[in-house]
């Protein structure tokens, strides 16, 4: 069969077909497939892998695969490699970005740190690799507040999200959070109206929302947690009905794992456009010509993992 005929073959392919394709190269060529809870459904069923961006890393290193196809944004894969330097990476939409992280870069963060001194810089993980190698320590959703609890300092620099710094702060009130001002647009954009409109549609719901939304908003919340806590708190609590205050993409997951509950999308803003990048046959392509390779200065690589490394160690 001529090359431009196995094209063809390949652009006619349906959904099952590529799926199978998709399983074989991963065989073929020793991969492994990783998916952020907020991918498409198609994509989280056929990952090896779902859950919160650090997680996938950590989880992605332990494994003897060869190359990792990362499916969600920029910062994630680098992630992926600042752990895993000997693995090929890949990134099936080159630019699928994370805007927040894009509101710092590493001069950006330097300026921020002459402006104060000796103060130790705390980074997200939703930030570059050039970013988190400027930082002190990094932090996720989830333990960002034990971090800061834990840290000596009673002042701490929190880059780039002024939301979970407002709720770090809140949540930690003996230590002064000065943060830069990004943000998530996705969760950034819920308002408080919407909360209220939706308390009145499901009065028996639970409303569990992610620290990334504005602090108003957060404060409505019966739980506020990472992705992968309100997941959890989903699975263990007794209430049946929830409202959930993060990206879309997690629904899957939560009907998936607990068919005999009800979950209502807080708002319809909660749609981040570059988790949905990434489809089927990015996949494909991804693995069949090895392409978009993500990679990290290897200087840069190690102080950023330095980074990550103290947060392990305090967390």
């Amino acid at each position: 069969m001529r090359r431009n005929d196995r094209k063809k073959e390949k652009a006619m392919m349906n959904e099952k077909e590529m799926i199978q394709e998709i399983e074989r190269l991963k065989k073929e060529k020793n991969a492994i497939i990783l998916a952020h809870n907020y991918q498409i459904p198609e994509i989280q069923d056929i990952a090896d892998i779902v859950g919160d961006s650090l997680k996938l890393s950590q989880e992605a290193a332990k494994t003897d695969a060869d190359i990792i196809v990362f499916s969600g944004v920029h910062f994630m894969a680098e992630s992926a490699k600042i752990l895993s330097p000997d693995k090929k990476v890949l990134l099936p939409v080159y630019d699928a970005g994370c805007p927040m992280a894009d509101m710092i870069d590493a001069d950006q963060l330097r300026a921020f740190k002459k402006e104060y001194p000796e103060i130790p810089v705390v980074c997200y993980v939703n930030s570059s690799a050039e970013v988190k190698a400027e930082s002190d320590i990094c932090c996720t959703s989830a333990n960002a507040v034990k971090i800061v609890k834990n840290m000596k300092a009673d002042k701490v620099l929190f880059v780039p999200d002024q939301n979970l710094g407002h709720y770090i702060g809140k949540q930690v009130p003996e230590k002064e959070v000065i943060s830069w001002e990004g943000f998530c647009i996705t969760h950034h954009r819920v308002r408080t109206s919407e909360v209220e409109n939706v308390r009145k549609q499901h009065p028996e719901a639970k409303l569990l929302i992610h620290p990334e939304c504005s602090p108003n908003v957060v404060e409505m919340a019966d739980f506020v947690g990472s992705t992968s806590e309100i997941i959890n708190y989903a699975k263990t609590s007794e209430c049946k009905t929830f409202v959930i205050g993060t990206e879309m993409g997690v629904m899957h997951k939560l009907r998936n794992e607990n068919p005999d509950k009800k979950f209502y999308l807080l708002s319809p803003g909660l749609t981040c456009f570059n988790m949905k990048k990434t489809s089927l046959p990015d996949i494909y392509k991804a693995l069949l010509h090895e392409q978009h390779e993500i990679t990290v200065d290897e200087e840069i690589r190690q102080r950023a993992l330095g980074c990550l490394e103290r947060m392990l160690e305090l967390s």
